[in-house]
């Protein structure tokens, strides 16, 4: 009778979000099943269906993935933040945008695996900062977007800077995005656990000295900013995470860095999502 009690008081909030960490566990482990290891496997043939997609319709093999920025990668800083201008201006009137914001996490993802019917601009730059982020979101003012995913911080705190500052940057981030688009639907995601000892990225001294407990703590608020803020947030970290806390090696191409597994799980969560909550 206690136990039952305790369970009527339960908040409504923390029910469905374990139902749907419930969900989106059994639709990865279903989609990374069903993947065939010998041969490329088209996105359209991942756990959750992706029909008339308006990005890149050409399958890719993301057995062989590797991310492709061609001359872009070779942008400075500001270069990128004007080239995303031009291409959000360009993208302002498109039926069923919906907005990648972040940092090189964000900026890789295949296309291909986006999930389908919605018009995607990733406005994601290498090595960015939620300070960075936050001054350029005018660049989104004119667009009429229906959805945006952020996901931004790993880089502020592999930088040392402190929890707090990260998650106000990131409530400014959602303050600004619902004042400028009233009607769109803002995803507010976690930061992604490191691989910790595994890691191999290039600044892995750097990483080694942010605890992924620290990740955690942040994303912690980062929930209840969403709460505070009435919108939605999406909590990857224990799909990504080991037993340990640290980013999953099959999911990972240097302990930071997502593999093709990775974004297909991801892309998961984000199609979980869309059907459950915000394409109703």
């Amino acid at each position: 009778m206690k136990t039952l009690e305790r369970f009527r008081t339960v908040p409504n909030w923390m029910m469905l979000s374990l139902a749907m960490n419930v969900l989106l566990f059994m639709a990865v482990i279903i989609g990374l099943r069903d993947r065939q290891p010998a041969t490329a496997t088209p996105p359209n043939a991942s756990v959750l269906p992706q029909a008339s997609a308006s990005v890149a319709d050409d399958p890719v093999a993301v057995d062989n993935f590797s991310p492709q920025l061609g001359d872009r990668q070779y942008l400075q800083y500001q270069q990128w933040v004007e080239l995303l201008r031009q291409e959000a201006k360009a993208h302002e009137s498109v039926p069923r945008l919906t907005v990648l914001l972040g940092d090189s996490i964000s900026l890789w993802f295949p296309q291909n695996l986006l999930p389908g019917q919605r018009t995607w601009l990733n406005q994601a730059i290498s090595g960015e900062s939620s300070d960075m982020m936050l001054k350029r979101l005018n660049a989104l003012d004119e667009a009429k977007v229906e959805t945006i995913f952020l996901m931004i911080g790993i880089n502020d705190l592999i930088a040392g800077e402190p929890e707090s500052q990260v998650t106000d940057h990131i409530r400014q981030a959602v303050q600004y995005l619902k004042r400028k688009h009233p009607e769109a639907d803002i995803v507010v995601q976690s930061i992604l656990p490191h691989g910790a000892a595994n890691a191999t990225w290039e600044g892995r001294e750097r990483l080694l000295l942010l605890q992924n407990d620290r990740i955690q703590a942040v994303n912690r608020v980062l929930a209840d900013i969403a709460r505070e803020q009435d919108v939605d947030y999406l909590d990857l970290y224990p799909l990504f995470a080991n037993g340990e806390g640290a980013l999953r090696p099959d999911l990972t191409t240097d302990g930071l860095h997502l593999n093709d597994r990775g974004y297909l799980v991801w892309r998961t969560a984000i199609a979980l999502l869309l059907s459950t909550e915000l394409d109703e």
